[in-house]
């Protein structure tokens, strides 16, 4: 497995100017860690709520993914967590991470979407993957059924991918999943993979042609000092622009 690819900055006024030509919008959030001690996360919550909607009233956004880490080890902050959420501005998407220690048969009772579900809009899918069990283990995604989705949806333009954990060993909390790359690196039309769990990391990673963005994290007691959130924007000329929201100012900018 080769990193490599074209990430390239853009300065304020360039992505002021390609904002105007995006077609697609939305944001990407993860490890809120509702229910650990010692946090905030009743604010935290709060925050990200208000802090999203904030920037949806200036540009926009058509959906957002909580890409994992919903709760901090409790079955009963689920339900509580989701309900905050549900102050979110537009429609939401979530996967689980291996703090989100409940069942599948629960996740879809409090969310009404199962672990792996897939969402179509027009010409773009975005294929929401789970990579954790009841028991909080680091596990790869169930490539099959990856597999069959990506084989269904070939002829779309644009396909985005969401996992709470990273499928290769770029920090010491992912797990190596050789398979995972070797899969999505057949179709073309996938245009990147979002990953959270770990908090420090708000860059991208380049394999192939596809990008592995990361969102540092809205809640839990360790990672960057900021609490933010991810937006990718695409573009009348199918082009993709993203940044992280630290969380009322843009940094890392990136145009790919």
């Amino acid at each position: 497995m080769l990193i490599g690819g074209n990430v390239l900055s853009l300065t304020s006024a360039q992505a002021e100017s390609l904002k105007k030509k995006s077609i697609l919008r939305f944001v990407v959030a993860s490890d809120g860690h509702y229910g650990q001690a010692g946090t905030e996360f009743d604010l935290n919550y709060t925050n990200i709520v208000k802090n999203i909607t904030a920037f949806h009233k200036q540009s926009p956004i058509d959906f957002c993914v909580i890409n994992g880490d919903i709760v901090h080890d409790g079955k009963d902050f689920l339900m509580p967590a989701k309900k905050l959420l549900d102050g979110l501005p537009v429609k939401y998407y979530v996967t689980r991470g291996n703090h989100d220690n409940v069942s599948a048969e629960y996740w879809n009772e409090v969310f009404g979407m199962p672990l792996n579900h897939d969402v179509v809009m027009g010409n773009n899918v975005i294929l929401l993957g789970d990579t954790s069990n009841e028991k909080g283990e680091f596990l790869s995604p169930d490539l099959e059924w990856f597999k069959s989705k990506l084989e269904a949806y070939k002829d779309k333009k644009n396909v985005f991918i969401f996992l709470h954990i990273p499928q290769a060993m770029w920090t010491k909390w992912a797990v190596d999943t050789p398979a995972f790359f070797e899969l999505v690196k057949s179709y073309k039309n996938i245009r990147g993979v979002f990953h959270g769990h770990e908090h420090e990391e708000d860059g991208v990673k380049m394999v192939e042609h596809i990008p592995y963005m990361f969102d540092s994290h809205f809640g839990g007691n360790w990672g960057t000092a900021y609490k933010g959130f991810r937006v990718v924007e695409l573009m009348k000329d199918q082009s993709l622009l993203t940044y992280i929201m630290n969380p009322t100012e843009r940094i890392n900018q990136a145009n790919f």
